[in-house]
């Protein structure tokens, strides 16, 4: 019996052995919300040329499970009722959802809703269904015409019916646009759109009046079309920002939907996440889908200077590009910790940054671009990584900094987190870097620590802990102004070794991992020795290990970072050392691992040798082209 055969074997026997039994997690008042797309009787599984189609009697065998495991479909009305406080939903509470409009929710999914008297709701995009005659467009694989989608006059009589409600899927923002220089295409509805012919980026006002142009127009349709302005604004490829779900509700639509692999909460100023139907998955994985436990997947994570891959020479630089994404494709980590800043010197200051914004030089405009080549050519998660304190601004001289930050200063030169306008500026910049790039996470790297020497002003007479919230508190100040773009960004930080084996150390970095693994979804432990002038031994290994195991569930939010140069010699650390030390860490408990830097012009460390330490693929690995 192969694997495959096996698992699915288990979760027959799983799914058999509860068949009478109430539904597992989540609890049976926890709201789950299912996105369907294309429903066709040809679809061809995995391999059919739209991954997110699924086929008439898949759908039906979704809908009989449902059913007979006790699930209860609501309307959108019931759950907009139960979060303004009006009557509960029923245990069990399903809601179905309908994407893009097509043709297909008229002839197969309609017919199917009227026999099980299901609600759903259907998000519509105008621009798809006023398509003229003639005219095509791509989608998912295949080449559409007006006939791929629903009329207006079926949208009346589906109406009639009280079963299903529409939304907005926006009139015509769902498409990319360009981001960058490089004609980078990420959705349209959350990029600020770079102009080829002036060479600038659309403003705030710009973008806002964009959207609002949209959400109105489609609004206005919808409403015209059916009686009914709509409620609910459907985000094309599940990505919204703040700035988009406020526009959306002073337009009439208070209810913002998005894809993601989470449960909603009946919070109405939240948006509510969906779980994407895709793979034409049968009733067995939709089972597993909605009943699966929150689990915590282990990150396979390598740090990256965009430094190594920029070059004044765009010939050279795509070079550089396109051996970075062959590497990464055949290493298969989950996550690359890329780096925005420019930083040629290697003092860890930010002089320049790679992308547009208000307050410091732009290298070139290269963190977008790579970010959007690592996210859907290598498939992996990418967080920005910059300083907290480390930036020095133009007008630098005018604001207070921590120390001299001359050459006998052996810290970073770090700017005075408690001065309101170096606050300012740094969440200026944050926040630049969300409205063009949307990362998954941020990495807030090494530079955030406090000596007792340096200039600490108003936080002079504060405690280590207080010094140390300060810090943290600093971090989610610009975590937030991240988010206003980037609603869903995850948080990682950097910490010394020190304070985690020596919590007295706190004092003299201002960090405490008991503090960190409460603040950040991830704490990244610079597991490098040599920043302590410690010896490399795996006792050391073993012994920061044992730390963090000390504290109760920080190895589920506590990254090991081994570093792969030793800069005390100034030489690169043997690949089978690195390979190694993550073996020593895995092997010992450590669930997420990750190494810096990844030097991908050199091979350094050598791909064969550390893929194996670091892949999260299954072997064997996969080719660069899969």
């Amino acid at each position: 019996m192969t694997l495959r055969k096996f698992v699915v074997f288990l979760l027959l026997v799983v799914l058999a052995s509860g068949a009478a039994a109430e539904p597992a997690a989540p609890g049976k008042n926890t709201l789950i919300v299912l996105a369907y797309h294309d429903v066709r009787d040809d679809v061809r599984g995995d391999a059919d040329r739209d991954p997110d189609a699924i086929s008439s009697d898949r759908l039906v065998s979704h809908f009989d499970w449902l059913r007979a495991n006790g699930y209860h479909i609501v309307s959108l009305e019931q759950v907009v009722a139960a979060s303004h406080g009006g009557a509960a939903l029923p245990d069990h509470p399903v809601l179905l959802t309908f994407d893009d409009g097509l043709r297909s929710f008229y002839t197969r999914v309609y017919p199917l809703l009227r026999a099980y008297r299901y609600p759903a709701v259907a998000a519509l995009v105008g621009a798809w269904i006023d398509m003229p005659d003639g005219k095509t467009m791509p989608y998912n694989g295949s080449t559409c015409d007006r006939s791929c989608f629903i009329t207006w006059d079926q949208v009346k009589e589906i109406q009639s019916s009280g079963l299903v409600e529409f939304a907005s899927h926006s009139y015509d923002l769902h498409h990319g646009i360009d981001g960058n220089p490089q004609g980078s295409q990420p959705p349209a509805a959350v990029t600020a759109r770079y102009f080829a012919d002036s060479k600038n980026y659309e403003d705030e006002a710009a973008y806002g009046a964009r959207i609002r142009a949209d959400m109105k127009k489609s609004a206005d349709e919808i409403e015209a079309q059916t009686g009914h302005r709509p409620r609910a604004i459907v985000w094309p490829y599940g990505a919204y920002n703040l700035v988009a779900t406020k526009i959306a509700a002073e337009e009439g639509m208070s209810v913002s939907m998005s894809l993601d692999d989470a449960l909603p909460t009946l919070d109405p100023s939240h948006t509510i996440p969906r779980l994407l139907i895709s793979d034409n998955i049968d009733a067995i994985h939709l089972a597993w889908l909605m009943r699966h436990p929150p689990r915590v997947d282990p990150i396979r994570a390598v740090q990256v200077d965009l430094d190594y891959i920029y070059d004044p020479d765009p010939v050279q630089q795509d070079a550089n590009l396109s051996k970075l994404l062959d590497r990464i494709k055949r290493m298969h980590p989950t996550q690359v910790w890329l780096q925005a800043y420019a930083d040629p010197d290697g003092d860890g200051v930010a002089d320049a940054v790679y992308f547009p914004n208000r307050h410091l030089p732009m290298r070139a405009d290269l963190y977008s671009r790579v970010e959007w080549q690592l996210r859907t050519r290598a498939g992996v998660q990418v967080f920005a990584w910059l300083p907290v304190m480390a930036f020095r601004f133009p007008d630098g001289a005018k604001l207070p900094a921590l120390g001299a930050g001359d050459a006998k200063d052996k810290d970073h030169f770090r700017l005075a987190p408690w001065d309101p306008k170096v606050r300012a500026m740094i969440g200026d910049v944050y926040e630049d870097l969300a409205r063009h790039a949307d990362s998954a996470g941020i990495l807030f790297s090494d530079d955030a620590y406090l000596r007792d020497t340096d200039k600490l002003g108003p936080w002079a007479g504060d405690s280590a802990t207080q010094r140390t919230q300060r810090l943290v508190d600093f971090t989610k100040e610009l975590a937030e102004r991240v988010r206003r773009w980037r609603p869903l960004v995850l948080t990682a930080r950097n910490i010394y070794a020190r304070p985690i084996v020596d919590p007295k150390a706190e004092g003299w970095f201002a960090q405490s991992l008991q503090a960190f693994v409460a603040a950040y979804d991830v704490t990244a432990v610079m597991a490098m020795p040599q920043l302590d002038n410690e010896s490399p031994s795996d006792a050391w290994f073993r012994r920061l290990l044992a730390s963090v195991k000390a504290q109760p569930g920080a190895l589920d939010r506590t990254l090991f970072e081994v570093a792969t140069e030793d800069w005390t010699r100034k030489q690169p650390i043997p690949s089978a050392t690195i390979a190694h030390r993550l073996r020593l860490l895995q092997t010992g408990g450590a669930l997420h691992l990750g190494y810096y830097p990844d030097d991908f012009l050199k091979d350094h460390p050598k791909l064969k040798t550390i893929r194996p330490a670091i892949s999260a693929a299954d072997y064997p690995y996969p080719l660069p082209d899969r």
